[in-house]
């Protein structure tokens, strides 16, 4: 894959999200509507393209290399979590502190980075993909979501309910049996599966522009740990991810889906954790909005730094 494909890839993402941007200004979606086809794509469709894409021959070296970018994945985030800390520990304002230190560590990966995979790489790009999702669920529901509760301060033990009963999860568990007993789907559930998982790119993307019709030009883009933190989640965090990968031997597909899937803008759960601990969310959807808006120059950047040897 060359720059130019994926430039390419990128660009169609934008303009499907350009879609959802006029949808949203011609009032076509409401918030309830775009909350509804949230779930459907949580719920429904995403399940239905990670199981799809572990119906795969079984092969020790694909397995290899998904554990080890497993491992380079979990490495990132721990690495992440301490660095975000130490950068943001410091702020004045908690509000913008939590969400800086969020919104730095935490990637739109399911919603931006399935999508862009799936189109460069197909299935294979998806079932490396599934890799970033696992650990993004382990690390949300535990850190990320203890950063809106008081101020940081877990006083609440792990709810692993939460966690393993995610359907992303779930169907990350579902198809890894499929993968390791080599069970396939009987045909016409196969084919709804995987129909139903084909429409993952363009409601994604629709869905993801509608929300941007939310973005408001406001004093609150002009705040620096936001500017920082969008530096951390869109570049520096990514070319660090590519010297974990290279260091463990992560190549081929594996290695371009888990740098892709780190180099995705900040998650939009910033927003409604955000909100979900009664504070302003102006400064999330700021951060959110214009990490997405830079990916369109930030995601090429950090792929032609991962063909660079060292």
């Amino acid at each position: 894959m060359d720059i130019g494909q994926l430039s390419s890839q990128i660009l169609l993402l934008f303009g499907l999200m350009l879609v959802g941007v006029i949808i949203g200004k011609l009032k076509f979606m409401q918030a309830q509507t775009s909350n509804d086809l949230t779930n459907i794509l949580i719920y429904v469709v995403s399940p239905c393209l990670i199981v799809n894409a572990f119906e795969q021959p079984y092969s020790p070296s694909r397995i290899k290399l998904f554990l080890l970018a497993f491992l380079g994945v979990v490495i990132l985030y721990f690495l992440e979590i301490i660095i975000s800390k130490l950068v943001f520990m410091r702020g004045k304002n908690a509000n913008i502190q939590r969400i800086s230190t969020y919104g730095s560590v935490y990637s739109n990966a399911g919603f931006m980075g399935i999508p862009l995979i799936s189109a460069l790489f197909g299935s294979t790009g998806v079932f490396y993909g599934v890799v970033s999702l696992a650990a993004f669920n382990l690390f949300n529901w535990t850190h990320g979501i203890s950063l809106f509760s008081h101020h940081g301060e877990v006083d609440e033990p792990i709810n692993w309910k939460k966690i393993l009963l995610n359907p992303n999860f779930v169907a990350i568990l579902i198809g890894l049996v499929m993968f390791l007993t080599s069970f396939k789907l009987p045909g016409t559930l196969n084919n709804v599966v995987k129909y139903v998982g084909s429409i993952n790119t363009p409601l994604s993307m629709i869905v993801i522009g509608n929300s941007l019709t939310r973005i408001k030009f406001s004093r609150e883009m002009l705040e620096k740990n936001l500017w920082l933190s969008l530096m951390l989640r869109n570049l520096i965090y990514p070319a660090i991810g590519i010297i974990i990968l290279k260091l463990l031997g992560v190549t081929g597909t594996a290695f371009y889906t888990t740098v892709i899937m780190a180099a995705c803008p900040v998650a939009g759960l910033v927003v409604l954790f955000t909100l979900q601990s009664e504070n302003d969310p102006a400064p999330a959807i700021s951060l959110m909005s214009l990490s997405t808006l830079l990916c369109l120059i930030t995601i090429p950047i950090i792929f032609t730094l991962s063909n660079l040897s060292f």
